[in-house]
């Protein structure tokens, strides 16, 4: 199938790819007990040569919930076809490294809200506590 390219530093090639295929609990019709459709696909993030050393602390940071011993597995069952289940692993993979591997958001730079605003908040709570009050029946005093 070829190498997958997740980022332009992040290219694995298929030897580090390791694939298990299953019979599968989905769509299958009389074929579904007979066919291994559904493919687990395993990535080792932890010791991968192909990962950029910078870049492995943040993966394995990002999928700490979803590693085992270092290891990522998709699995896909959503086809009939293996094939179609292989390449929908492949593609759900370099989704999962690619929203990893990003780097992080810029930190906001925190700012104060203007006067006006300020202004404009006050003045809006106070005509919703003269509405509140409207609404108060005048037997209570």
């Amino acid at each position: 199938m070829g190498e997958l390219q997740v980022t332009s530093r992040l290219v694995i090639p298929d030897a580090e790819l390791s694939e298990r295929f299953s019979r599968s609990s989905g769509p299958g019709g009389q074929g579904v007990n007979t066919t291994s459709s559904r493919v687990e696909l395993s990535f080792d993030v932890a010791r991968s040569p192909s990962v950029p050393g910078d870049l492995r602390p943040r993966l394995l940071a990002r999928l700490a919930g979803r590693l085992t011993d270092g290891v990522l597995t998709i699995a896909a069952s959503e086809h009939r076809a293996q094939l179609a289940n292989r390449e929908a692993a492949r593609q759900r993979l370099v989704t999962v490294l690619r929203q990893a591997a990003a780097p992080p958001p810029r930190r906001r730079r925190p700012t104060k809200p203007t006067r006006g605003s300020q202004e404009r908040r006050l003045a809006q709570k106070k005509r919703r506590a003269d509405i509140k009050r409207g609404r108060r029946s005048r037997g209570d005093d």
